[in-house]
């Protein structure tokens, strides 16, 4: 009896399962610290001391608990095949945190005066508020999933995030592979003939294991070399870097900070809950029905504890279950993924795997994820609505534009006072750039939203769409005129930055205009 039981705790393809599970959230969390300390100036200590400890804590108590879900689902089928739903940090929010949180945060705290450990601290303590703040968005949602289903399309959603992916968890990473093209370059194809064409590889090597293994192989092999240019560098020493999770007040002091990023923030914790949604439907359609309540409620607490603990990127359950159950793993491989990053955040061993590991052997990863969600996007939406979701996409691509050319909350302020204020042929173009990527989210699942009210011919339902993007704008929810992206009441504004809050606000009333008096005609729809 004991025999089996190990069976059905520990199927043959767990250690598959668990080798992908692994690299997913090792290569989010390289992203992450590889953005905070390379691209931002971050202090590596509390990457790795502060901020890893905590967020991995919510990946081990969320995988934690699936597993026992799974066990549990087992215990009362009778059956030895349930998988257990994969837990781990989600990459498009977690790499948004880095690139559009914290990090812009971080160099706006140096701007404020403060010295680099102080900025830090306060970046951290944002970091934390903004998981908590999150983590209680979904839990008091996850009581209302149906509804949040029923009132945002499923283009709004999936063409928000798959957003996101396509332009920072897919194009960015892609930079950093051609940056090092000959690791990273054959590492992309190796995912790609794996996960994409879906070819088998010799001795049936997982592909996410032959392309880590063969960017390992390149990197230490042609690097010392010196065949690689400058895209080489040697190994730090190995480092025991110690970080307990414990629960902290530092949240409480990082919420007044998270005001100002609420436009990203929400739509992020609102993403988690609709996802959430979505894969423990399709782990239902495989086979293992898993409680959608239970699923939300896991990973809500799991980012809130994280949050609490010093964690600054969000857990959510992986659309993958039935990938996983179909490799032949059950509930061993999100134990021991749970196990293996927990105490590699308290022990510190995580950070030293990052350091080891060049983001151009990990990115691959990423970019697989971004073109599954992207693609994902597109299949679970009808066809009927893909311009809707093509539509999506365009506040994203303004948001990449202004991080690749100089974050607005970065750039000296009167450099953007000079540039809103050119505008003889109309507001400068990149101020529009600016100024459409700020709360880009929430644009895009207002934009998708009004198209598929249109196709559906509710047009009435359009404009009243149009219309709450007007009164989002008027108050910088969406198109923030503040370089920074914050909220604002706009009579409270300069005179120049208050006429472009006119004008963009205005836009939305006129079009919401146009529409109402659309929907006075007969119906009529085109062949």
């Amino acid at each position: 009896m004991a025999a089996v039981q190990t069976r059905r705790r520990f199927g043959g393809g767990d250690l598959n399962g668990f080798l992908g599970l692994v690299v997913d959230n090792l290569s989010i969390l390289a992203f992450l610290a590889t953005a905070l300390i390379g691209i931002f100036g971050f202090p590596a200590d509390i990457v790795y001391r502060r901020m890893f400890p905590g967020t991995a804590l919510g990946v081990l108590l969320g995988n934690l608990a699936y597993t026992w879900m799974a066990r549990r689902l087992a215990r009362r089928t009778g059956r030895d095949d349930v998988t257990a739903m994969p837990l781990g940090l989600d990459a498009p929010t977690s790499i948004g945190m880095a690139l559009l949180v914290l990090g812009p945060a971080f160099l706006a705290f140096r701007q404020g005066g403060m010295d680099a450990d102080h900025a830090a601290e306060a970046t951290w303590q944002l970091g934390m508020a903004s998981l908590v703040v999150m983590g209680i968005l979904k839990f008091v949602l996850s009581f209302a999933g149906a509804w949040v289903q029923r009132s945002v399309p499923r283009a709004g959603l999936l063409g928000s995030i798959a957003g996101i992916a396509l332009v920072l968890m897919g194009f960015l990473p892609l930079i950093e592979i051609m940056r090092v093209p000959v690791v990273g370059f054959a590492g992309l194809g190796i995912v790609l003939y794996a996960l994409v064409a879906r070819r088998r590889l010799p001795f049936g090597v997982p592909g996410v294991l032959a392309a880590f293994l063969v960017g390992v192989a390149l990197y230490y092999g042609l690097g010392p070399m010196g065949l690689l240019g400058t895209g080489y560098h040697a190994p730090a020493a190995w480092q025991w870097r110690i970080g307990l999770p414990w629960p902290s007040l530092g949240f409480v002091t990082g919420l007044p900070y998270t005001v100002a990023y609420l436009p990203l923030i929400l739509p992020f914790g609102l993403l988690m809950v609709v996802g959430g949604i979505n894969v423990t439907e399709s782990a239902r359609a495989a086979g293992d029905d898993y409680p959608t309540r239970d699923i939300l409620l896991v990973e809500a607490l799991a980012t809130l504890v994280a949050g609490v603990c010093g964690g600054v990127a969000q857990t959510t359950p992986y659309i993958g279950q039935p990938s996983y159950k179909a490799m032949g793993a059950r509930s061993g491989y999100t134990l021991l993924t749970g196990l293996v990053i927990g105490l590699g955040g308290v022990f510190g061993y995580l950070s030293n795997l990052v350091e080891l590991l060049p983001i151009a052997v990990l990115a691959p990863i990423l970019v697989f994820v971004a073109i599954g969600i992207t693609t994902q996007a597109f299949e679970a939406t009808p066809l009927r609505y893909a311009a809707a979701v093509v539509f999506s996409f365009f506040p994203a691509i303004s948001r990449m534009l202004a991080i690749k050319l100089g974050d607005p909350s970065i750039v000296d302020p009167a450099h953007y006072a000079a540039l809103y204020g050119a505008n003889d042929h109309g507001i400068s173009a990149l101020a529009v750039v600016t100024i459409l990527g700020n709360g880009f989210i929430i644009t895009s699942m207002v934009w998708a939203s009004f198209v598929v009210a249109m196709i559906d011919g509710q047009i009435r339902k359009a404009a009243g769409i149009v219309l709450l993007g007007a009164v989002l704008t008027l108050f910088g929810v969406i198109h923030s005129v503040d370089p920074t992206g914050s909220v604002y009441l706009p009579w409270q504004l300069a005179d120049g930055a208050r006429a472009m809050v006119w004008q963009f606000t205005a836009a939305y009333a006129a079009l919401a205009a146009v529409l109402a008096l659309l929907s006075l005609q007969r119906e009529s729809r085109l062949n």
